[in-house]
């Protein structure tokens, strides 16, 4: 089994920074994709941004705002969230598009999902 945990959320001022991790553990044999959605109250879950082989792909309203980065050696993905705006609010979840070994489908996992609010 594969597990993504994350961690780095909490509360910020409108302007502030925040980092997000995740991290994946368990049977991992390759990663393709690793990647950051978000789901505000009322809303659907949106993709925030993702990266594959070192390719990035941003959404359009955190574009200069975010940047996503992976760790391979660690199985690690995070999101540097600067200048962040009350309508960044949201739980933010991680997710990898992975396989356990050469012989598996790829499948995709998702972590628990970690509260960020930005608000004075």
């Amino acid at each position: 089994q594969v597990q993504l945990v994350e961690s780095g959320g909490g509360l910020v001022q409108p302007g502030g920074s925040l980092r997000l991790s995740c991290a994946a553990s368990g049977s991992i044999f390759n990663i393709n994709t690793m990647g950051w959605y978000r789901q505000a109250p009322g809303k659907q879950r949106e993709l925030v941004a993702a990266i594959t082989s070192g390719r990035t792909n941003y959404a359009d309203f955190v574009k200069g705002r975010f940047t996503i980065s992976r760790d391979n050696a660690k199985n690690t993905v995070y999101l540097q969230m600067n200048s962040l705006k009350p309508e960044d609010t949201a739980v933010y979840y991680c997710n990898a598009f992975l396989r356990s070994s050469p012989t598996d489908k790829y499948l995709t996992v998702w972590g628990q999902g970690n509260l960020v609010t930005v608000s004075s």
